[in-house]
């Protein structure tokens, strides 16, 4: 299993308690604002908005706030902000690759926010397509092996047309096409089998070995930039041991 999946585990399980509740939603709101806006509020038709409702409704958003998010993109409601998306791709500690997706009403202001975090935290921004080849876009799904039966999720996913399946001694992943992500997601569903994880996300094809220092900065400069309002999401091809992660995320 990856660092970077560890991480989104991590910060998944976090989730329930931290306090940063209210820039999730704000976050969120973007995304569903922002993807009404340009497919429309079909969620049949719209398989970006019906992720991000996805996404609301695992965080406990209010029904209100979401039908309000989707009219205000539509235009259903006056005072929308239009939000532009950006990709910035750069380097971390150690010569990791770094995808941040942003959702911006200012692109300076984002800009030299991104730059500044990457720079005081051993990285750098680099110039579009420095490190956007190493990643694919993905339907990713990560679950509990306390709470799951590892061989059913295996039979499911591989069933269901899962692209590949990896498992640690805590946790097992699923990955697949994006044209099979609902699908997927679906079956599991149906099967009434929670996970941890279930989102599309730009998967690495190889990872950078991170220990020590360099592990600790790494992390801090993920919660940083993920910290930021206008960023949606942060990828990064990094690997730390997964009891180091326990450990520096504790």
């Amino acid at each position: 299993m990856s660092g970077h999946s560890k991480w989104s585990s991590i910060k998944h399980k976090k989730g329930a308690a931290d306090a940063k509740r209210g820039k999730i939603f704000t976050k969120l709101i973007r995304e569903i604002t922002t993807a009404a806006r340009i497919g429309g509020a079909d969620v049949e038709s719209n398989s970006r908005l019906r992720a991000a409702i996805d996404s609301a409704k695992a965080e406990n958003m209010p029904k209100d706030n979401i039908e309000r998010a989707i009219k205000k993109g539509t235009g259903a409601l006056e005072g929308a902000e239009s939000y532009e998306e950006y990709i910035y791709e750069g380097y971390g500690p150690g010569g990791v690759a770094i995808l941040v997706e942003a959702l911006t009403d200012n692109k300076k202001r984002t800009t030299a926010e991104v730059r500044h975090t990457l720079s005081k935290l051993n990285g750098n921004l680099g110039e579009a397509g420095c490190v956007s080849w190493l990643f694919s876009k993905k339907g990713f799904m990560s679950f509990d092996k306390k709470v799951v039966d590892s061989d059913k999720i295996m039979e499911i996913a591989l069933d269901a047309g899962a692209e590949d399946i990896s498992d640690d001694e805590n946790e097992i992943e699923v990955y697949t096409e994006i044209s099979n992500f609902e699908n997927l997601k679906r079956v599991f569903e149906e099967n009434h089998i929670p996970c941890i994880v279930a989102e599309m996300s730009m998967v690495p094809q190889n990872f950078v070995k991170l220990e020590g220092k360099n592990a600790e900065t790494m992390l801090k400069l993920m919660e940083a930039l993920e910290d930021s309002d206008d960023v949606q999401k942060v990828h990064a091809n990094f690997d730390i041991d997964a009891a180091e992660m326990e450990r520096l995320t504790s």
